[in-house]
């Protein structure tokens, strides 16, 4: 019977031993996390939308006249115009002829009746400073001269209008065929030209943000098919009114386009800057836990995570600004947070 106890208590010692080695061993775990190094940066808030764009400028060259069509040749090719030119304010696209409509403008001839206009008025200074004619009659001759001007501006902008030339900078973006030589009538649509260098985007926004999207605020544009291309706007335009239908009021995005990366129609989304930040305390917004005392982080100090409280400030989709609770280089647990407790201690992984 004696020997059983001894036994009994051997057993219950040795299983005893066990267990404290066990918890011994527990308490030694160390959790592997991943740490970032707290440092000063910015941060800026900002309200998404996404849009169509549009240029600036957008037009099309028609035809004012019935004549014969001729295109021009591009002088940096030495082809005939084409689709994706770059053409500069004062081209010429196509030229149109007509003999009869020339004959009918008449400007020879009122570029002859200009010059003699001017010989008399010319004429009528002098012998008026004589005492050789009276005031009307220089008066007469000035207005001769005059009306002989604006017949002769008249009859050179009819004859423009056999010129299709650019009206600026921009790239063609319609042109239609037709045969060289070939009749067209007045309206006939002969290229259509953008610049857009300069592009607008409408957008609608949400009634909550009325009082935080003004008039000059800084826009970034990212294009899908562009990830890696940050564009720069602004807005240029907000309307005071909200639409009490879609609860949204309308406003305009112009977008600095100068390498021609954005093209019109391309569906495009924008970040409208409301606030920014400079040098502070900035953290992924995803490794912020939320418990009774508040909003909580963790911090490696020694291979120990010790519990931070913080205080938020500006944040976006992705980050946070820290007011209170984090310093610089500290470092904060980005990865395997999850399962930490207060003073457990960690492996660091990277």
């Amino acid at each position: 019977m004696k020997i059983k106890i001894v036994y009994l208590l051997f057993f219950t010692l040795a299983i005893a031993g066990c267990n404290n080695r066990d918890a011994g061993l527990e308490a030694d775990v160390e959790i592997p996390v991943s740490v970032e190094d707290i440092k000063l940066k910015s941060i800026e808030e900002f309200v998404s939308t996404t849009g169509t764009i549009y240029p600036v400028v957008d037009i099309e060259l028609n035809s004012e006249i019935a004549a014969r069509y001729y295109l021009e040749k591009n002088p940096s090719t030495g082809k005939s115009w084409q689709l994706g030119d770059k053409v500069r304010k004062g081209s010429l696209i196509a030229r149109l002829e007509d003999e009869e409509y020339e004959n009918n403008v008449k400007l020879e001839l009122y570029e002859l009746n200009l010059e003699l206009a001017k010989s008399n008025l010319e004429k009528q200074e002098s012998l008026y400073e004589k005492g050789g004619v009276t005031l009307n009659e220089l008066k007469q001759a000035g207005y001769d001269y005059t009306n002989a001007q604006i017949t002769v501006e008249n009859a050179r902008i009819q004859i423009e209008k056999m010129k299709i030339t650019s009206p600026f900078d921009g790239v063609i973006t319609e042109l239609p065929y037709y045969t060289q030589g070939s009749e067209i009538t007045a309206g006939t649509l002969i290229a259509g030209i953008m610049d857009y260098k300069s592009m607008l985007l409408d957008v609608n926004l949400p009634e909550k943000y009325i009082n935080e999207i003004l008039s000059g605020q800084d826009v970034r544009i990212i294009n899908y098919s562009l990830p890696e291309d940050t564009l720069r706007g602004r807005i240029t335009q907000m309307s005071p009114a909200i639409n009490p239908q879609t609860r949204t009021f309308q406003g305009t995005i112009e977008i600095n386009n100068p390498e021609l990366k954005l093209r019109p129609g391309m569906f495009v989304k924008a970040d409208i800057i409301t606030n920014r930040a400079d040098s502070v305390v900035v953290i992924p917004k995803d490794i912020i836990l939320s418990r009774q005392r508040g909003l909580t982080v963790f911090v490696v100090n020694r291979g120990v995570a010790n519990e931070r409280i913080i205080t938020p400030g500006l944040e976006n989709n992705d980050e946070i600004e820290v007011v209170r609770g984090l310093n610089t280089n500290e470092r904060v647990v980005t990865d395997g947070f999850e399962t930490l407790s207060h003073n457990a201690k960690v492996k660091i992984l990277k």
